[in-house]
């Protein structure tokens, strides 16, 4: 659906959307306090062997990792353009705790007990990252330091910041926005923003 993009400064943007210059924050709820000795990364929920896993800070550093310059879509109509995040592909974690077979959702959870919730697929993209950088430096507390799960073909709303924990699941369960009218899907090249737009099975 990229033909019904904009191009703007000579950038093509989804539909509906316009670059704003930096980076604005913006989330729900406060920001937590980092301590690395209370921190975990888990995943949880159908897993192929049915244990739960968990990986202190130090080894979630210590995991594959690399680089993406990517576009970050609002649903509320603003894009900011050519952002550089390193860290670890999402798709390692399921090398590390494989999912069930019958695993076709996650649930991404992040501090405070807020959460994501996506296809299998897209959190196995190429580009579907657990952030520790942005342009060359950690992420802020702001930003999502110490782990932001960056999903860049779906709108921010999908990637947590201050990520904790992902959740296999076998059928599909609104996350934290999805349950309060954002749109399950959330792909901005067909903006897909509000529920209400919603086919059946979405």
């Amino acid at each position: 659906m990229c033909e019904a993009g904009v191009f703007v400064q000579g950038e093509l943007l989804p539909p509906g959307q316009r670059t704003v210059r930096g980076w604005p924050v913006s989330h729900y709820g406060p920001v937590p306090r980092f301590r690395a000795d209370r921190w975990s990364l888990q995943v949880f929920g159908a897993t192929a062997t049915g244990d739960k896993y968990s990986w202190t800070f130090d080894e979630v550093m210590a995991l594959p990792t690399t680089t993406i310059t990517v576009d970050l879509h609002c649903a509320s109509g603003t894009t900011t353009t050519g952002h550089e995040f390193f860290g670890v592909p999402a798709a390692v974690l399921l090398e590390l705790a494989p999912p069930a077979p019958e695993v076709t959702h996650v649930m991404a959870w992040a501090e405070y007990g807020y959460s994501a919730n996506l296809r299998l697929a897209d959190l196995t993209s190429a580009r579907t990252l657990m952030a520790t950088h942005h342009d060359g430096e950690p992420l802020t507390a702001e930003h999502g330091f110490p782990l932001r799960l960056v999903v860049p073909h779906l709108y921010g709303y999908k990637g947590p910041k201050w990520l904790r924990a992902i959740e296999y699941m076998t059928q599909d369960r609104r996350g934290f926005w999805e349950e309060r009218g954002y749109h399950n899907i959330a792909d901005p090249w067909t903006g897909q923003r509000h529920s209400y737009q919603e086919d059946d099975g979405e």
